[in-house]
């Protein structure tokens, strides 16, 4: 089985670091995995996107033209994206930032409020895995020793302060 992930929105919201936690959780539970990151210009505030590649197979190429999944995190992520994911697919987005349904009618779409349930639970800066915890939900993969681990390795040791928060945007995110 492989499962092509989109992760999009603006830079500094935590789009590569949303991807280097899923694939790193794919790494730690034996999956063939790439991560390919891409971002504009600009770090901060300009587009970011990260291709996710999570597979029982080697895989041949990093790029998701078609993805299983979208997470979009702000309307231009969502506007560029949304026709590309395969029929049968999953779309998730942050409602508190994109203020418009999906379009489409054959896939699977979520809206989070998750910038809102940040900023109303002291985490402003997690929004994006709040998205990552409906993520692991809708996947059924909410198993905390992998999600432990995987986080261990993309926070660094210098704000390792961070794991206990982190853990509590994905509960947010798996509980909405």
């Amino acid at each position: 089985m492989t499962t092509q992930i989109l992760i999009s929105g603006f830079g500094g919201q935590g789009v590569l670091f949303t991807g280097k936690f899923l694939a790193y959780k794919g790494l730690i539970e034996d999956k063939h995995v790439s991560w390919l990151p891409s971002y504009g210009p600009e770090m901060r505030g300009g587009t970011a996107s990260c291709s996710v590649i999570i597979s029982d197979e080697p895989v041949g190429s990093p790029i998701v033209s078609k993805p299983d999944i979208l997470v979009a995190m702000n309307i231009p992520s969502i506007d560029r994206f949304e026709d590309s994911v395969v029929p049968g697919g999953v779309i998730l987005y942050d409602s508190s930032l994109i203020e418009r349904d999906v379009k489409r009618t054959d896939v699977s779409a979520y809206g989070v409020p998750a910038t809102k349930m940040a900023s109303d639970n002291g985490i402003p800066t997690l929004a994006n895995m709040i998205l990552g915890g409906k993520l692991l939900a809708i996947l059924g993969e909410q198993g905390e020793e992998g999600i432990r681990a995987a986080l261990g390795k993309v926070i660094s040791a210098k704000h390792a302060d961070m794991l206990d928060v982190n853990l509590k945007a994905l509960q947010l995110g798996a509980e909405a």
